[in-house]
């Protein structure tokens, strides 16, 4: 997938190694042209000098074309306004923003957007979270160990129990809106077409989550 990244500090820049040793197209965006030299030699991604919420630099970075967008600069007000132009002005699927401060983790969780805390996320969750990319959480809990995610049920699904998409001590279903309507389902209640399901997650059960909606929503 294409990841733009911006920010070239430590995290920015070792995210930008990790994905691009995985093969991934990354792109990242820093005002500093001697961030770049946090990048590793013989580094395969690109790099862009610029401001994160300029619409030049982020068009010229291919965030017309993006399928994720991380902002990890050290200023929320800057890695709020640049995560809001991807999601908002160019629909990016994935947006991350890292934040310091409560209020402005509350300020992306009112535009929707997910919050990568500085002391208690680390580059390998920050990867986890933009590899499982159909399953970005609208919450997390503590220090992120408990995720809340919403995913419409895949069609294979139907007339199954919504327990038996469960797991001991990994994956609850705690809701399902239903033709508009949310409710908690009961031990019985079956999948219906169109269901939104709930889930309560373990962070390191994202996978096993994953693997039981794959069928419909691709890889």
């Amino acid at each position: 997938m294409r990841v733009i990244i911006v920010g070239c500090g430590r995290a920015g820049s070792q995210l930008a190694a990790q994905l691009a040793t995985e093969g991934h197209d990354v792109r990242i965006v820093d005002r500093s042209a001697r961030a770049r030299r946090l990048l590793p030699a013989g580094f395969p991604g690109r790099f862009h000098e610029g401001s994160g919420y300029s619409r030049t630099v982020l068009e010229a970075a291919g965030i017309e074309h993006a399928d994720a967008f991380v902002a990890v600069t050290p200023d929320d007000n800057g890695n709020i306004v640049s995560a809001r132009t991807a999601k908002e002005t160019y629909r990016v699927p994935i947006v991350l923003a890292h934040v310091y401060a409560s209020r402005s983790a509350g300020i992306c969780r009112e535009l929707g957007i997910p919050t990568v805390a500085s002391v208690r996320w680390t580059v390998h969750q920050i990867h986890r979270m933009l590899l499982h990319r159909h399953l970005t959480p609208d919450i997390a809990f503590g220090n992120g160990e408990t995720l809340l995610i919403r995913s419409q049920l895949p069609g294979y699904l139907t007339g199954r129990r919504l327990t038996e998409l469960e797991v001991d001590g990994e994956i609850r279903v705690i809701e399902v809106t239903r033709a508009g309507r949310s409710h908690i389902p009961a031990h019985h209640t079956p999948a219906e077409p169109g269901d939104l399901v709930t889930f309560a997650v373990a962070a390191t059960s994202l996978g096993r989550l994953r693997g039981f909606l794959d069928k419909e929503l691709g890889t």
